[in-house]
């Protein structure tokens, strides 16, 4: 038996917007990101669930918080769903990164897939973690629709199982905050039902692409 999740990027971040490296550190929401998470919040208020999931990172749980404030979901806090651990380039902006660490940078640039990030953690330990832990929740949940709300790096990682496209491959399509992303998950079977709905965002806006979604 089959299960529906729905996925969602936690809204904007000023280090979003400026190109700053978030990792694991504690950042918040701006005021853009607050306007988008209260729009999904109304979106999936119409939308019949039955559990909500959120990375334990401020960012996500400001957002998740949104959604349960209209829904009345309990948030089910899981640290798997956190985005990728970028160690010593937390932080940093960018430029700074890649000046400050030249070769670390090229991992996180080049999508090398194998090579950790000094005090964090590699590609593929970041796809396994974030991978297991979505089959987990699906197989706890088999019949029901479920939201989970996570990070760029890790809603990437969902689609490249869903789709097959290889780790060390770009991105192919945009990871917009606050958008919806549904897959339906059976065991370790994916199939990708829809992605990138920002409908509910017009007049927001929303950031996509590699630069921004960490």
């Amino acid at each position: 038996m089959s299960t529906e999740l729905i996925l969602v990027r936690h809204g904007e971040t000023e280090w979003n917007a400026i190109g700053r490296i978030q990792g694991h550190l504690t950042v918040f929401l701006n005021d853009r990101g607050q306007a988008q998470a209260e729009a999904v919040a109304k979106r999936l208020e119409n939308e019949s669930f039955h559990a909500l999931y959120s990375s334990d990172l401020d960012r996500t749980m400001q957002t998740a918080e949104a959604i349960a404030r209209l829904t009345g979901h309990e948030i089910h806090k899981d640290t798997r769903l956190r985005e990728w651990n970028l160690g010593v380039l937390s932080g940093l902006k960018q430029s700074e990164a890649k000046i400050k660490y030249p070769d670390v940078y090229a991992i996180y640039h080049h999508e090398r897939v194998d090579d950790p990030i000094p005090d964090g953690e590699s590609i593929r330990e970041r796809y396994t973690r974030v991978v297991t832990c979505v089959e987990e929740i699906a197989s706890a949940h088999k019949g029901e629709r479920i939201v989970v709300v996570t990070h760029g790096g890790a809603l990437g990682d969902c689609y490249r199982k869903a789709t097959g496209l290889a780790l060390d491959r770009p991105m192919d399509v945009e990871l917009y905050n606050c958008g919806l992303n549904t897959f339906v998950i059976d065991g370790q079977n994916w199939e990708l039902e829809s992605w990138g709905d920002i409908a509910h965002l017009a007049g927001i806006g929303s950031m996509g692409g590699w630069e921004g979604r960490k």
